[in-house]
């Protein structure tokens, strides 16, 4: 069987301990993916809000909300996304944990009508020069 790109040794100890691991390995089938489908690109460019979980350099978590109108998150590329910081309060929690830590989780929910959720995990970059 090829390797998990979702579970790791902790995931799949408890999987086993719980009789879980074949609705787990479906699960990952049927969802994961390595680049956005175009229901993906439609839920992402639709979305007023996400939430944003990042990491310092020694680990320590962090999780944001962050929103704006419509269409302020963008599809880059097949695997690839592009959102502005619109900072409120100069902490820099989310992007200063991204100087030093490129993981990140970023949730997309929708809680009203049907509700629908879109997981996207990777690495980030900072950059000042993108418009």
């Amino acid at each position: 069987m090829p390797e998990s790109i979702l579970y790791h040794d902790g995931n799949r100890q408890l999987q086993d301990l719980f009789d879980s691991r074949r609705i787990s390995d479906r699960l990952e089938e049927k969802l994961a993916r390595r680049a956005f489908t175009a229901d993906d690109k439609a839920f992402i460019e639709t979305a007023i809000y996400f939430f944003v979980a990042t990491a310092d350099g020694e680990g320590r978590p962090d999780c944001s909300f962050k929103g704006g109108p419509s269409g302020f998150v963008q599809v880059t590329g097949p695997a690839e996304l592009a959102f502005p910081d619109y900072d409120g309060n100069g902490m820099f929690k989310s992007l200063g944990n991204l100087l030093v830590n490129g993981n990140i989780g970023l949730l997309f929910i929708a809680m009203h009508g049907k509700p629908k959720r879109l997981r996207v995990n990777g690495t980030a970059s900072v950059s000042r020069n993108d418009p």
